[in-house]
């Protein structure tokens, strides 16, 4: 359970610290692929003390061309952005989200990567938190500012392993978007349909039970086994743009695993006529 703990938290965890009084920053992350802008759920209910955190403009970086449509953020703007959310050096940190932790799983990829140690997601996110009963609050929050130093600079090459384009082909990839997208029946998001060659299909969601909440290292490793993943190389991790891979490196770290993102995904993959495609 340890490597789940550090991956993880629970509601009833997360409400014991904030009764007790200890320190944590806790992070709104709402986003969605039709809804990526979560500041109007945020601000009609969030956790007590959240932080609303815009994935589009603070976990991605827009103003770099030809790496998906979610490039990492600078080490030195998600400093910057990290302070404003009130962080402070040594002090824990908790993610969470409301839909299929995506928002939260990016947000702790991100984090984790630039170097900072502490930082977990709300196992089941928001649901979770309103299955104890606990109120929410309502309106923005206005932290103090933080004092965390980010280590990493280069996300690219930071705390987590990232994978290029070129370096997909050296690992077992996985694709963790739907399996009609996997296969090319429909791609609402970017201008080809497919996927990359040798990839296997295993959707974010199906590393979640029904409540939202990671499965359990047995019932994982049977989603894998199922989906014909080789366990025995290095592990990489792909979706449209970098964000729902990271709810399944998640759930792998949390059984102890280790599985590289590919941040460009199929967005970058694909923006490049001369990549390989492959469907059905």
């Amino acid at each position: 359970m340890k490597a789940r703990n550090q991956v993880l938290i629970t509601a009833t965890e997360l409400a014991a610290l904030i009764d007790a009084g200890d320190p944590v920053t806790i992070l709104d992350v709402r986003w969605r692929v039709d809804a990526p802008d979560g500041r109007q759920a945020y601000t009609r209910g969030h956790i007590p003390g959240a932080v609303y955190v815009s994935l589009d403009d603070e976990l991605s970086d827009h103003t770099i061309t030809g790496r998906g449509r979610h490039p990492l953020p600078s080490g030195q703007d998600l400093q910057a952005a990290a302070r404003r959310w009130g962080i402070r050096q040594g002090t824990p940190v908790v993610v969470y989200d409301d839909w299929n932790r995506a928002g939260s799983a990016r947000a702790w990829w991100v984090l984790t990567a630039a170097g900072l140690d502490q930082v977990r997601i709300l196992d089941g996110g928001l649901a979770a938190w309103r299955a104890t009963g606990r109120d929410l609050q309502t309106g923005p929050v206005e932290p103090s500012p933080g004092n965390v130093t980010v280590r990493h600079d280069d996300l690219y090459a930071g705390s987590r392993s990232a994978l290029t384009a070129q370096q997909t082909g050296a690992v077992t990839l996985l694709d963790a978007r739907a399996p009609e997208r996997f296969r090319g029946d429909v791609e609402p998001l970017d201008p080809v349909a497919g996927h990359i060659p040798d990839a296997v299909n295993v959707p974010s969601t199906a590393v979640l039970s029904a409540d939202g909440t990671f499965l359990e290292p047995g019932p994982l490793s049977q989603v894998l086994s199922d989906s014909g993943v080789d366990f025995d190389g290095d592990l990489g991790v792909y979706c449209g743009s970098g964000v729902t891979a990271t709810v399944t490196i998640a759930a792998l770290a949390a059984t102890g695993r280790d599985a590289a993102l590919y941040p460009g995904s199929w967005s970058e993959w694909s923006s490049d006529p001369h990549r390989r495609v492959s469907r059905g």
